[in-house]
């Protein structure tokens, strides 16, 4: 079964001269592969509610059935959290530009956008209180002032530790679109 919210797309690693190269630009994508502590932590989610929900039928077969689906709830549960783990980060299209977090999604539409741009500062090491030096893309907005940029993602969060090489075309393509879409 294919899971596209897993699987960037292929023409962002392949087009080097094209920036866009889409015709369905109104589509929204993800510029950049989901990094391996983001797909270890959601496997190591669906693991545990495989065990929740093997739990809720032995359950469900010698104890009561009120008692299987509360534990069936929890094993929902988690297995949603693992796939919205899955679809975080940030998302472009011709409307603008998507960042999804755990609990809220963010659009702005690339009418309100002033900039996109890399910048040095310390950043949060996996999202921990831990900081350490990096690179984060942050977004300047319209309707906010310059020091209250939105962080969008970080050399060090869960798809890009380890991965610099990544991060840079990851946030060259998104600059892209942003330069793009603002002009057109």
């Amino acid at each position: 079964m294919p899971l596209p919210f897993l699987t960037a797309d292929r023409a962002f690693e392949t087009a080097d001269d094209l920036a866009l190269p889409f015709d369905d630009r109104d589509r929204w994508r993800r510029p950049y592969r989901p990094g391996p502590w983001r797909v270890g932590t959601a496997a190591l989610l669906l693991l545990f509610a495989s065990f929740v929900l093997f739990a809720a039928v032995v359950i469900a077969l010698t104890a009561s059935v009120s008692e299987a689906g509360v534990i069936l709830g929890i094993a929902l549960v988690v297995i949603l959290g693992a796939l919205r783990l899955l679809r975080m980060g940030v998302w472009v299209s011709a409307r603008g530009l998507r960042h999804v977090g755990f609990v809220s999604t963010r659009t702005t539409a690339w009418e309100r956008v002033v900039a996109v741009r890399t910048v040095q500062q310390p950043v949060r090491w996996l999202g921990l209180p831990r900081t350490v030096q990096g690179e984060a893309l942050v977004l300047q907005r319209k309707d906010r002032a310059a020091q209250d940029a939105s962080l969008l993602m970080t050399t060090h969060n869960a798809d890009f530790v380890g991965r610099a090489g990544s991060f840079d075309r990851a946030a060259d393509t998104i600059e892209a679109w942003a330069a793009e879409n603002r002009r057109g």
